[in-house]
Parts: structure tokens; C-alpha cells; sequence
């Protein structure tokens, strides 16, 4: 059911006869997997604004895809060796195979609808549990939490034409990746949209997580704009059987 914890490797390990685990040993364990070539384009044409002036970052967008050749994070010990044994254990405790919400910037690997208002922002995230993201776009501090989230407490500006995203007040439940990559509830992420003509947005996060990385971690990704569909419901946890077969090694 779980259509997007691309856990293939992981199931053939699980569901294979001895021999077939074993073989299935010899491939690249799939968390480590990384992009080797860039997505294809979207559509071209001029870039659209919003009534004020801003970039309209609306629509319906393919994912946030990784591009080719990104840097590896620094991590500390603890978390090198944890993501080490997550990695090495075909990712069977991963907590999205679980429909436990992905946190940031893992939320939106398949298709996210972005709603822009001048004082808000909403991210309609179609993976996962059917969820979504606010983005204030009308205050400049975040409220003190009372508990850490899933997704944090989010507050964007415009620098330029760039809408820089802040976001705090993190739970360290999830992961990064399928790989595994931890943090700690110091985890402060920068997410910075550049929508650069009609088709094609600019993606690039910065994590700072002390607690975790040695220096900040800055990926950068695309996503690319959807005009012959619409979003469709997605509940991960409805008949979900990925779990029940993630055995790992």
C-alpha cells in the first residue's frame, strides 16, 4: 500500500527464499542510493506573479527531486554510526513505512500542491497521511511550542524572488531519507523556493542540527510543475502491509 517507501530491495530480502535474500545481500543497499542524472524539465514559459508583485509559487508540483552529485553530511559520530546501522539494516525501521508524517523536507517526494496567499503559504502534501504544511508569511518570530512537531512551526520571507522558509520546534522522530539520517530537537531547517520560469521550481535546504552534523547540510532540489492532473487522496496507514514484511537484515 505504502507506494512511495521505494522498499524493494528490502522486500525481496524479506519475502525471498535463503538463497534469494542472499543474493538480494550483494545489491547496493537501496538508502544508499543517491540520483546519478537530473529529472527532466517542466514546462516552460514566463514566470507568474501574485497581484503584489511576488513570484506565485502555486500549483500542482512533481515531488522535490533530488539532483546528481550532492555532498555526503558531516556527522558526528553518534549519528554516522546510526545511520550506518539503519543503512546496513535495509532501512526496516524506517518510520515513513510505518505512515508516521516525514517530517522536513522528506514530506514531499511525490506530488504537493502550494496555495499562496500574501500572509500564508499551505503546502497540500498528497503522500504519506494526506497531510499539510503553513507557512506564515505575516510574523517574524516563532511562538514558543509546547510540544515538539512533526513538521515544526514555519515563518517565510521573500529576498527578492525568493521565498526563504524558517523553520524550528522539531520532534526527532524521523528520518531525512531512507537511508536514515537522524537529528536531534535542535534541528533548524532553511528551505529557500525559487520559481524560475512556469515549469520548474528551485528547491534548496539547509539543515543545521548541532546536536547531529558537524557543519550545516545544504541539498539541493527541483520540482517540476503538473498541468494534466490533480491531487488525489493518499492514506498511507489504509491497508498498509510494507510493515509486516520489513525485516531487515
Amino acid at each position: 500500500m505504502n507506494r512511495f517507501v521505494i522498499a524493494a530491495a528490502g522486500l525481496l530480502v524479506a519475502l525471498g527464499p535463503p538463497s534469494a535474500r542472499a543474493q538480494a545481500r550483494t545489491i547496493p543497499f537501496p538508502g544508499a542510493v543517491r540520483p546519478t542524472t537530473a529529472p527532466p524539465p517542466g514546462p516552460s514559459g514566463p514566470l507568474p506573479h501574485m497581484p503584489d508583485g511576488k513570484p506565485d509559487l502555486s500549483g500542482i508540483w512533481n515531488g522535490q527531486r533530488g539532483l546528481p552529485n550532492q555532498p555526503e553530511p558531516e556527522m558526528l559520530p553518534w549519528a554516522a554510526d546510526l545511520t550506518r546501522q539503519r543503512t546496513e539494516n535495509y532501512s526496516a525501521d524506517d518510520p515513513e513505512a510505518r505512515c508516521i508524517p516525514a517530517g522536513v523536507p522528506r514530506a514531499t517526494p511525490y506530488h504537493y500542491q502550494i496555495v499562496q496567499t500574501p500572509s500564508l503559504l499551505l503546502l497540500l502534501i498528497e503522500g504519506n497521511i494526506h497531510t499539510f504544511r503553513q507557512i506564515f508569511l505575516d510574523r517574524k518570530e516563532h511562538p514558543k511550542l509546547s510540544q515538539p512537531l512533526w513538521y515544526g512551526d514555519s515563518i517565510g520571507h521573500w529576498d527578492g524572488d525568493t521565498l526563504v522558509v524558517d523553520t524550528v520546534g522539531f520532534n526527532d522522530k524521523f528520518w531525512f531519507d531512507m537511508a536514515g539520517h537522524p537529528h536531534t530537537t535542535q534541528l533548524h531547517v532553511i528551505e529557500r523556493y525559487h520559481r524560475r520560469d512556469f515549469g520548474n521550481l528551485d528547491v534548496q535546504v539547509t539543515i543545521e542540527d548541532p546536536g547531529t552534523y558537524v557543519k550545516p547540510w545544504v541539498v539541493n532540489r527541483v520540482s517540476t510543475l503538473e498541468t494534466q492532473i490533480e491531487m488525489s487522496e493518499y492514506v498511507c496507514n489504509e491497508n498498509n502491509t510494507d510493515a509486516l514484511h520489513l525485516v531487515g537484515k
